[in-house]
């Protein structure tokens, strides 16, 4: 199976609208992803769709978010959410590939970390931690283990600690 990871284009908006419907199980995820491409958050070049065969199976979607510390001071940053794949292509690595392919273009683009809210055993493998371990919490009471980061540069994160501060178009859904 030959998997092709590039940009969204304006061409791929209707797939992917339905393949986080798919992958999730209800239209949240997709209408969030719609809400944040309409936004000051949206980083065009770290929007990824998973092509095999010439149809289009997964998409990642990274955007701007802030960690901000107790004296206000806010860091720029970056969340993972959502990603999904087709039901039928589940389980063969294609989000695997968009993660680490997301990650890298972050990297490229000079962003230092990313928090994800996620699976406490899958996201560790791409070297996700808790965020927990640098003092980094979320703005909602979820269990430590499935709130992570991940540095993409040696101290990415070094002196950040704080509540991630989502945009908010993750209150629309």
């Amino acid at each position: 199976m030959r998997v092709i990871i590039k940009q969204e284009s304006v061409d791929n908006i209707k797939a992917i609208y339905e393949i986080n419907r798919l992958g999730f199980g209800q239209d949240n995820e997709a209408k969030l992803v719609d809400l944040l491409r309409n936004s000051n958050a949206f980083v065009p070049e770290l929007s990824l769709v998973a092509f095999v065969d010439d149809q289009l199976v997964g998409h990642i979607l990274f955007s701007k978010i802030t960690i901000v510390d107790d004296h206000q001071n806010e860091f720029e940053n970056l969340g993972l959410a959502p990603m999904a794949v087709k039901p039928d292509y589940q389980k063969q690595g294609i989000g695997g590939l968009l993660i680490k392919n997301g990650l890298e273009k972050a990297r490229e683009l000079n962003y230092k970390s990313v928090i994800v809210l996620g699976h406490e055993h899958y996201y560790p493998r791409f070297g996700f931690a808790p965020a927990s371990r640098w003092n980094i919490k979320a703005p909602f009471d979820v269990p430590s283990e499935v709130f992570m980061a991940i540095e993409l540069v040696t101290d990415g994160l070094k002196g950040i600690s704080g509540t991630v501060k989502y945009p908010k178009e993750f209150e629309g859904v």
